[in-house]
């Protein structure tokens, strides 16, 4: 008899075994167990037509059909198991933990090999990394005004040995409408939230995480609702960063990007800085004026980070004036704020 563990007992064994993902290509891309291989049992074609011969048939036929496409390869699953898993010890899921996963699981066993299957399948994985990330967790918000470097401290704290959630690194976007320039593709947000929470499970509840003060959508991709509700009532600590400072850090990070890149950016946001300022920021960009584009821009986003502070529920930690641009300094101070408060 095949054995069917839950989630939390799949994602502590996911660390030692391979995970083997038998849903769909599409379904696997759209989000999966960080660490797990695809090995459809069906293809995108394949799934939909037992899909519409089940809707038209009934199950019986269904199973049929999925007889007839799976048969002729049932020696490359096989193979394919092998290659992935040497050791021939591994853990199956499908979506709901049903006739997909069990028919792999059954395949793999007559194989050799050790199985165990996700009970309730990748639904209840979803539905159990959500329960996890609702549970009381410490957590201190950095916050401060755009260009005040909150990333690069965040990098820094993880360094000294803080818990750190870096939500903008997971995200592959540094938040603002110019944050997708110059990164690599973003997951999609079930993917985001799987390895967000692949990051958040190795955390100690009882010491403090830090985590960058953020919008609810991050690009393309939302923080999920338990954790940013969380984020919004949790304390948040500031860090007041000189405007000249904040500039010369967003030249460093820009400068080197597509002008075209730029220039949609800023086009985005025209509402919000006027006509005037928009002109002036696409001439300046012409002109490699990169100074001028980010003293214009910070206006726009110094206003609505103004607004976004009202909206927090457990106020102001601490403050923290920034002086020199020393991350070491500035995390160090953090921490020594944050055991003293």
């Amino acid at each position: 008899m095949i054995a069917k563990i839950q989630a939390d007992a799949f994602l502590k064994q996911s660390h030692l075994l391979p995970v083997l993902d038998v849903r769909s290509p599409s379904e696997f891309l759209q989000g999966h167990i960080p660490g797990a291989f695809s090995l459809p049992l069906f293809t995108d074609e394949e799934r939909a037509k037992v899909g519409i011969r089940y809707k038209n048939s009934g199950r019986d036929f269904a199973v049929k059909l999925g007889l007839q496409i799976v048969g002729p390869k049932l020696s490359w699953y096989a193979e394919e198991a092998r290659r992935l898993a040497p050791a021939r010890k591994v853990l199956v899921h499908c979506w709901r933990g049903g006739m997909r996963s069990e028919s792999m699981a059954w395949l793999l066993q007559m194989s050799g090999f050790e199985v165990q299957l996700l009970d309730g399948g990748y639904r209840t994985y979803r539905r159990n990394i959500r329960e996890q990330m609702a549970l009381p967790a410490k957590l201190i918000v950095l916050g401060g005004l755009t260009g005040s470097g909150k990333s690069a401290v965040l990098r820094q704290l993880a360094i000294f040995g803080q818990q750190v959630l870096d939500l903008e690194t997971l995200a592959n976007h540094k938040g603002s409408v110019f944050g997708g320039l110059g990164q690599p593709a973003q997951p999609t947000t079930g993917q985001f939230e799987n390895n967000l929470y692949q990051v958040w499970e190795a955390f100690d509840p009882s010491k403090t995480t830090w985590v960058e003060d953020e919008s609810r959508a991050i690009g393309n991709v939302n923080i999920p609702d338990v954790l940013f509700q969380s984020m919004l009532k949790s304390p948040i600590a500031v860090l007041e960063v000189p405007l000249g400072i904040r500039v010369e850090r967003l030249v460093k990070e820009y400068s080197g990007v597509p002008v075209e890149g730029m220039a949609d950016a800023i086009m985005r946001i025209k509402d919000s800085l006027g006509g005037p300022a928009t002109r002036e920021a696409l001439e300046a960009l012409g002109n490699g004026e990169f100074h001028t584009i980010a003293r214009l821009v910070l206006v726009h986003y110094d206003r609505l980070y103004s607004k976004s502070l009202i909206r927090r529920e457990a106020g102001v930690a601490f403050c923290l004036p920034v002086t020199v641009n020393d991350t070491v300094k500035i995390a160090n101070e953090l921490i020594h704020l944050n055991q003293g408060k």
